[in-house]
């Protein structure tokens, strides 16, 4: 069946910027509600959470160590798991010092845009071993039915198992559900469930580089699909009331 073309394409991180912008009081709380002296009030925390979401709409390149971090690390996962080598991640092995004569391997030494990061061979292990079998950065998309027209929604799955989905973190410091209000588990299952694979269980895997953290979700249609279907449109709104800060013809769906 034809379904009718999209009046708006979002990407499930984009839905996630939104959610930080709605939650910026909250955000500001958690960081600076102890402090005598901090970097922002409130109102103006909210409006730099405000310009950062519309710099996200607008695609504005921003350059992130973090961000390059986090890549660079699940590239070398992928890599693990699919024995292979990079073509955009620069991988070397870091040896330990000489141990009668011999050095074995405790790290891998990635170079991502420019920058230089180790990660612990035992780490890497852990989730490539982890993802055994799994499927790398899949694909998904489908249509979710608004009362503003039809939204594509896209995104790309870490580890696709044949039983649960799988999505990355890096992070400098973790608390216990940090990624609840993050929408991959939501949108990724929607996405497969809409194309008939039925996957519900989800993960968020999650490393401070010092310690490992798992966050599991399961996907429930009759709940998770109206939460999502309000987020859309709470988007929207916001988008429309907004739209001559907005350049980015995709979100949209001008872009055809």
């Amino acid at each position: 069946m034809q379904t009718k073309q999209p009046k708006f394409k979002f990407y499930a991180t984009l839905l996630d910027a939104f959610t930080s912008y709605l939650k910026s009081d909250a955000i500001w709380e958690r960081y600076w509600g102890f402090s005598e002296n901090p970097p922002h009030t409130p109102e103006e925390f909210r409006q730099k959470q405000f310009q950062s979401l519309i710099d996200t709409i607008n695609r504005v390149p921003f350059d992130s160590e973090a961000a390059d971090k986090g890549t660079a690390f699940n590239e070398v996962i992928d890599c693990m798991i699919e024995n292979r080598k990079s073509d955009k991640v620069h991988v070397e092995r870091l040896l330990s010092d000489m141990v009668d004569g011999r050095q074995s391997i405790v790290g891998l030494r990635a170079t991502y845009n420019n920058r230089q990061f180790d990660f612990p061979l035992s780490l890497c292990r852990e989730f490539a071993n982890y993802y055994k079998g799994a499927l790398t950065q899949q694909r998904v998309e489908a249509t979710l039915p608004t009362c503003f027209g039809n939204v594509l929604l896209y995104g790309y799955i870490d580890e696709l198992m044949p039983l649960s989905v799988h999505d990355i973190k890096t992070t400098g410091s973790y608390y216990v559900g940090k990624f609840k209000d993050h929408w991959q588990h939501i949108v990724y299952p929607y996405c497969l469930m809409q194309n008939g694979s039925d996957v519900r269980s989800f993960e968020y895997n999650i490393t401070d580089f010092r310690a490992t953290y798992t966050e599991s979700y399961t996907f429930v249609p009759e709940r998770d699909i109206p939460t999502l279907i309000n987020h859309c449109e709470d988007f929207i709104r916001f988008l429309n009331d907004n739209r001559g800060l907005i350049t980015d013809k995709k979100i949209f769906a001008e872009d055809e």
